[in-house]
């Protein structure tokens, strides 16, 4: 599959290691793109997940620093923590799925003007391409040889013209997955900062340490946070955790 071979590769990268990288790039039975679409499982939503996580732990936290710099109860900071994990929540899943449906539709548009355009102008589409590939380096001859291919496969010349004249990636992400993996975030990553007050409900003991424990759980958050950006990054999670915090 693609992603396992896109991990053995990221993987081979990390260790340097040009055998492991030659494995991940052997041939298989059946090609790794007829399994899956550009986007992976394992970065899919990952963008997501970082926005509406560091979001909400800092809004969150914001709340709960005011509220308990003007030394308003406990009640009143759990109050504003949870009204701003659910009124932010939604706004910000709500935004995301807004705005990554634009987006869909937008490619979908494009897409369908350049089916149409290949379907109807075959020629004018095939000079685009040609000069595009000249324009990088290729020869006359070379530019032409290569867009005859691709011209063979009319859903093969689509994804090309969206990419090379278009800049526009093959992209599957659902909108509707992109405003849960929001919202899920900011909810649980947002929770943190305030759940030093659920625990000193049961714990009476934390009581005086309420606020410093909600710090010390806000820092490690984005920490967190910023390690596991390293999941698609290939970066240090120490490193990013710290980038996170800064």
């Amino acid at each position: 599959m693609l992603t396992r071979r896109l991990d053995e590769a990221r993987d081979a990268w990390k260790k340097k290691d040009a055998e492991a990288a030659r494995q991940a790039h052997l041939p298989s039975a059946k090609p790794a793109f007829a399994e899956e679409k550009h986007t992976t499982g394992r970065g899919k939503y990952i963008k997501s997940v970082i926005y509406g996580g560091l979001d909400g732990t800092i809004t969150t936290f914001a709340a709960v620093a005011g509220v308990a710099g003007a030394a308003l109860s406990p009640g009143i900071v759990l109050i504003m923590g949870l009204a701003n994990l659910v009124a932010d929540g939604l706004s910000m899943s709500i935004g995301d799925y807004l705005s990554s449906k634009s987006e869909t539709e937008y490619e979908a548009a494009e897409r369908a003007r350049e089916a149409w355009e290949v379907e109807n102008y075959p020629e004018g589409e095939k000079r685009e391409l040609r000069e595009i590939y000249i324009a990088r380096g290729m020869s006359a001859q070379d530019a032409s040889d290569v867009v005859e291919i691709i011209a063979k496969d009319k859903e093969s010349w689509v994804d090309t013209m969206m990419i090379e004249e278009l800049g526009i990636m093959p992209n599957d992400e659902s909108p509707l997955g992109n405003a849960l993996a929001t919202f899920l975030s900011f909810a649980v990553f947002g929770f943190l900062p305030i759940a030093a007050y659920v625990l000193a409900l049961f714990i009476p003991a934390l009581k005086a340490a309420q606020f410093p424990l909600a710090c010390g759980l806000t820092g490690a958050t984005l920490f967190g946070l910023g390690a596991l950006k390293t999941s698609i990054t290939g970066k240090s999670w120490l490193v990013s955790g710290f980038e996170m915090l800064a």
